[in-house]
């Protein structure tokens, strides 16, 4: 991206939006329809699922134990509490896309 460049954020609306342009369906089902789609990621994520869309990437949910973390201002120790993350690994389809792509802007 150059400097110039804005950065966008894609929001439900927009993914819906898309729904209606490309598939035909109307604007009320195509928000049902996304809806529903990360309706059900989240379930199964919630569920400790792995969520895997090919040529995309793999959605998980890891456990990280309890740490010692450090306050940056003071130095101070600090315990971080064990927690659950969400993790995402892009697929090697998605990462060239998006390398061919900063290439193409680049040039």
């Amino acid at each position: 991206m150059t400097e110039h460049q804005t950065e966008r954020t894609i929001t439900r609306a927009d993914l819906s939006e898309s729904v209606y342009q490309e598939v035909g369906l109307s604007r009320n089902e195509s928000a049902v329809l996304v809806e529903t789609v990360l309706e059900e990621i989240s379930l199964a994520l919630i569920a400790d699922d792995t969520v895997k869309l090919s040529s995309f990437g793999t959605f998980a949910v890891r456990q990280k134990n309890e740490r010692v973390g450090r306050n940056p201002k003071t130095g101070e120790e600090v315990p971080i509490k064990p927690r659950r993350v969400l993790v995402f690994r892009a697929s090697h389809v998605l990462k060239d896309r998006i390398n061919q792509k900063h290439t193409e802007t680049k040039a």
